[in-house]
């Protein structure tokens, strides 16, 4: 590193240029930001106090990112339009790159600056949100997810850039779908391109004491306040995040600058009251939140139907949402842009499909606690929500104050997804430790149908019993244990019959029976009635075999129908010997009639197959029919209803 020692210009105070490629230094005198020249340096004016934000990095802190050491050389704090602020750290690696370490709400983001080419780069007032970049020097297709007007603040350290105090410039934030970040900065002419990734902060190689105890211990103390409009005591959850909380004494929306309060707007105090208070604990996924905002929001169809929102905060993990609608309850986590393909009324996301289930403007009715933006009541999103039960994608797109107030100026906001997972009342209940929410009377757009199983357990009996048949089939195959002949004289009389009874043959235990007729037959038929009789106990059991065959030609076109054979299922008997006793009679009567009957054992019946499987279909039946009206009754209050006919 090149060392350069010089006079502040503002204060006469000493400098250090520590290393050779920075612009900038802020003198830690005067707080001035110092830009070298060819031969003098410049005064670019005062910059702000930094907002403590309980950010665990520090100036001269090192890392190590993809094998390749690093120091962190400056940090600059920008206000977001929407208020709040984020920070951006300057990382001077071992190779001579400059990274930019950005750190926004607990999330980090390295970049660095690609060349790229100019063409590619869109007008700012041509984006939109949403909307997919060409690739821009990558192969990694990126999504517009917030395009907004950064306003320079404070700094510290040395600044690889001319840091101008006070400064604002359009920028562009763009996603991947797996983690992948960059910004287009619109300070310069051309456009900068800078390019990277999310990273956990514990993969950028800081020491330990990056995390240590008192940092943490300082991140999580609440603070205790008093309200600058009727001096009632207010308590701060989460003072490093939040930027606007609402006094639960007077109904004050106040602005939160350096944990310090300044009146915003008056609310209605206790107009709504939240299910759940604030300050509760509640763990989720291992995961303890303290519970720090109230929000209640609402759409407008045929009259306003209303929703809460419960913002829950852990310092290690960030912000997570409790939605209660309809006594519904969904637990919500923010997931990024790119990995969303959104593809109009359908989406995809972690190799799910989405169906759209709602698009609509939500507005903020009221508001509790705090937020880690600068909400306020009337605020307005465009929100459309996707449904793949249990899960429910969510995207909202919000416009910056001044682009509602002034929709010719150049288009600034952001573009949001997050992800809720339905909770059963007992899960929130269990996390908080109560009992006694309110139970839902309807059925929630991600819901999940419970009985679902059945159909899977339905399957599984279905398989094992067409698999048990096959080897009783394949173990006890047909065997034939009796078959004779029979010419039978002819009737005197239409009534008569002729009875026969058969040789002695042995039936096995535990296999079923079936007894077959087939006879000589044209155009007639033959009827036999029949016992199967046990010899040395004369029990019985009945059997019918009717016989009929019929053909001929119709305008010139030949038929059939009927066989010359019919059989009999009959279950397992006991084993031993047994006769039948034949009762035959036929149309024919002046002529002899020749009959053949056979017995055989251990043969596969497919009306028996048939009817367990039917059996086992009932109960799945009847299920099928409560999951369809469960789903038409989950679309009934959706704008794309597919149970509901378009005319």
């Amino acid at each position: 590193m090149s060392l350069v020692e010089a006079t502040c210009p503002a204060c006469g105070g000493p400098i250090t240029f520590k290393t050779g490629s920075s612009i900038v230094v802020v003198c830690d005198y005067c707080n001035s930001a110092i830009a070298r020249g060819d031969k003098n340096l410049q005064d670019l004016g005062k910059v702000a106090d930094l907002v403590d934000t309980g950010s665990p990095l520090d100036v001269g802190l090192s890392g190590v990112y993809q094998g390749v050491p690093f120091q962190l050389t400056g940090r600059a704090q920008l206000g977001h339009q929407a208020g709040g602020v984020w920070d951006e750290w300057y990382a001077l690696f071992a190779d001579g790159r400059w990274g930019w370490l950005a750190e926004a709400q607990g999330r980090f983001y390295m970049t660095f600056a690609r060349p790229v080419d100019q063409r590619l780069i869109m007008p700012f007032e041509m984006l939109q949100l949403g909307q997919p970049i060409p690739s821009l020097g990558g192969a990694v297709p990126l999504v517009v997810a917030e395009t907004g007007v950064a306003t320079a603040l404070g700094a510290k350290g040395e600044i690889p850039y001319a840091l101008i105090p006070g400064r604002k410039y359009y920028y562009a934030d763009l996603s991947g779908a797996h983690g992948e970040f960059a910004t287009l900065d619109y300070s310069d002419v051309p456009p900068t391109f800078f390019a990277g990734r999310e990273i956990p902060l514990e993969m950028l190689g800081f020491p330990a004491t990056a995390r240590a105890p008192e940092r943490e211990a300082k991140r999580v103390t609440a603070k205790q306040l008093n309200c600058p409009q009727c001096g009632g005591p207010m308590a701060l959850r989460a003072p490093d995040v939040t930027e606007r909380v609402a006094c639960p004494n007077c109904g004050a929306l106040l602005d939160v600058k350096s944990w310090k309060f300044e009146y915003f707007k008056a609310l209605k105090p206790g107009r709504v009251v939240p299910i759940l208070p604030l300050g509760s604990s509640g763990v989720f996924n291992d995961v303890q939140y303290t519970l720090i905002g109230f929000m209640q929001r609402s759409v407008t169809f045929d009259q306003k139907y209303f929703w809460e929102e419960y913002l829950l905060y852990n310092p290690q993990v960030g912000f997570r949402w409790l939605v209660r609608s309809d006594d519904h309850w969904n637990f919500v986590q923010v997931v990024s842009l790119g990995e969303v393909m959104d593809s109009g009324r359908n989406v995809r996301f972690g190799g799910k499909n989405f169906r759209i289930f709602q698009d609509t403007a939500a507005t903020v009715e009221y508001v509790a606690g705090e937020f880690y933006w600068q909400v306020t009541y009337g605020e307005k999103v465009q929100a459309a929500d996707f449904i793949a039960p249990p899960l429910m994608l969510s995207r909202e797109i919000s416009l910056s104050a001044a682009q509602q107030k002034t929709p010719n100026a150049p288009k600034t906001g952001e573009v949001n997804w997050s992800l809720g997972t339905y909770l059963q009342r007992d899960e929130v209940e269990k996390a908080f430790g109560i009992s006694g929410l309110p139970k839902p009377n309807n059925i929630a757009p991600n819901q999940p149908f419970l009985h679902k199983k059945i159909y899977k357990y339905w399957l599984w009996f279905m398989v094992a019993a067409l698999v048990l048949l096959i080897i009783f089939g394949v173990i006890s195959p047909d065997r034939k244990v009796f078959e004779q002949t029979y010419v039978l004289d002819p009737l005197k009389n239409p009534d008569d019959s002729q009875v026969r009874f058969t040789d002695p043959f042995e039936l096995k235990a535990w296999q079923n029976i079936r007894i077959t007729a087939s006879a000589t037959i044209d155009n007639t038929w033959v009827d036999v009635q029949g016992d199967v009789i046990n010899n040395e106990t004369n029990e019985s059991e009945g059997f019918s075999l009717p016989i009929e065959y019929y053909h001929g030609v119709d305008d010139g076109e030949s038929w059939s129908e009927g066989k010359t054979s019919s059989n009999d299922y009959l279950s397992a008997m006991p084993a031993g010997q047994y006769i039948l006793g034949l009762d035959v009679r036929w149309e024919k009567i002046q002529q002899p009639m020749t009959i053949t009957v056979k017995v055989e054992q251990g043969v596969m019946n497919g009306g028996y197959i048939l009817l367990t499987l039917g059996v086992l279909s009932i109960l799945p039946f009847f299920v099928l029919i409560y999951h369809w009206s469960f789903t038409t009754r989950r679309w009934k209050d959706s704008d794309f209803n597919p149970y509901q006919s378009s005319s």
